[in-house]
């Protein structure tokens, strides 16, 4: 009976960032578990790609777009509506990751980092939201192990995280008398190319997860579908008292406090 409650067969599932890392791992979940997909990223190609290792049965819709462009997320959502004719699950894990402390940061800095991981998921969830109430939905917003806890050197994503979590806490509020609920996960250090792509050389990498086995208490970064398999269980009825939690899925990390 409990797997019973992780099937998705039938249900629409909205997942943004899906062209690769967590994003794309959790497109595979869903589709295992019988979900109608729609896809966004920004590389086409990509998305191709990740569709393709989806179920035979059920052909993800794929859609591109940039979601700091209010048209473009609004065309995601409608595009959505219009080809499945409603919405079950919505997973906001597209986001940026750049490095920059209080004495190398500037304002551009901050307004890419906040329209990327803030305002988009603000805009998009507030779009979702008349759907979800038609189905008894949920969100699962991907933050981070920043939005709990402090890290040096990463201001303005640490500052964005944290918003994501209280917008989180305060989605749920206003929702759960309609019965949609809101959840995030927070991951630690997962093995993605979000890293790379903030930034990092191949060198500095390799030394990062390396520093990853003495940060994370199991001794480890994670693997995207660790996240993937959280995200779907917060969206299962599985997961159906559970509302406002942003949950960590790191290895330990936000519990450690290194001396």
């Amino acid at each position: 009976m409990e797997g019973q409650n992780m099937q998705f067969t039938g249900k629409v599932v909205l997942i943004t960032g899906a062209s690769s890392g967590i994003g794309a791992a959790t497109a595979k979940i869903f589709a295992t578990l019988g979900a109608n997909l729609a896809l966004t990223g920004r590389n086409v190609e990509r998305l191709k790609e990740v569709a393709a290792e989806c179920s035979e049965k059920n052909t993800p819709l794929l859609l591109t777009g940039e979601l700091t462009n209010e048209k473009d997320t609004k065309d995601i959502l409608d595009k959505t509506i219009e080809h499945f004719g409603k919405l079950d699950v919505l997973v906001n894990n597209a986001g940026t990751l750049e490095t920059g402390s209080i004495e190398a940061t500037n304002l551009e800095q901050y307004d890419r980092v906040m329209n990327t991981n803030v305002r988009s998921i603000y805009q998009l969830t507030t779009l979702a939201v008349p759907h979800l109430i038609k189905t008894k939905g949920n969100v699962v917003n991907v933050s981070s192990v920043n939005g709990i806890r402090a890290f040096p050197g990463v201001l303005a994503y640490c500052v964005s995280k944290a918003a994501v979590d209280q917008f989180t806490r305060c989605a749920a509020l206003d929702l759960a008398p309609k019965q949609v609920r809101v959840n995030s996960v927070n991951p630690g250090v997962v093995i993605t190319n979000l890293h790379k792509r903030g930034g990092m050389n191949e060198e500095q990498y390799a030394a990062f997860l390396k520093r990853s086995q003495e940060t994370h208490a199991l001794g480890r970064p994670g693997q995207p579908e660790e996240i993937a398999r959280t995200i779907a269980y917060l969206a299962s009825d599985n997961a159906s008292f559970i509302t406002g939690a942003s949950v960590p899925v790191d290895g330990g990390r936000h519990a450690m406090c290194p001396r």
